[in-house]
């Protein structure tokens, strides 16, 4: 099914100008992150332990619970959106930002959490300390990202730095 997904989103790719600049990149990319152990099979592990810990945190366990009624499906999504952002794969399609405006009552805690379950689940296994690197600051990037836009949703520009205070993976919590 993932060679399937990579093919389908390559043979969309094709059809684009400036095809052959966006496989070079992606390739590249791709290539920078294997090079330091962030393979599809990393990935995939690394979503299924992180989930794990989300589905058994009583801050955000509930917040999951409430909206995910099949993981399998869930996890396979995660993944795909993880390759995209560290190989550039192109597979995910989908609005994360809609997904958790429609969370009622999101703010800094729930992110912060999110982002401590993260680092935690990426130190567990820590081969590279650039990988950890690498995939903590892109978690973080998109934790800020999210938060930043639920609260200008909610208070205009004065949310605009809503997630400033994000912990960073450099932080040990």
């Amino acid at each position: 099914m993932l060679d399937e997904q990579i093919e389908e989103a390559a043979a969309l790719d094709r059809e684009r100008p400036g095809y052959d600049h966006v496989r070079a990149a992606r390739e590249e990319k791709r290539a920078s992150a294997e090079a330091i152990g962030i393979e599809a099979s990393y990935i995939s592990g690394f979503v299924d332990r992180f989930y794990a810990r989300i589905r058994n945190d009583d801050q955000l366990g509930p917040i999951f619970a409430e909206r995910i009624s099949d993981w399998t499906v869930h996890l396979d999504r995660m993944k795909r959106f993880w390759r995209s952002i560290l190989h550039n794969s192109g597979e995910f399609k989908g609005n994360p930002m809609i997904k958790h405006m429609a969370i009622p009552g999101l703010d800094v805690s729930h992110f912060t959490r999110w982002l401590e379950l993260f680092y935690a689940t990426l130190r567990e296994d820590e081969t590279d300390p650039s990988a950890t690197e690498l995939v903590g600051t892109r978690a973080r990037m998109i934790a800020d990202s999210l938060l930043t836009g639920i609260e200008m949703q909610r208070s205009g520009l004065s949310g605009a730095r809503a997630g400033a205070d994000l912990p960073d993976v450099a932080t040990r919590s």
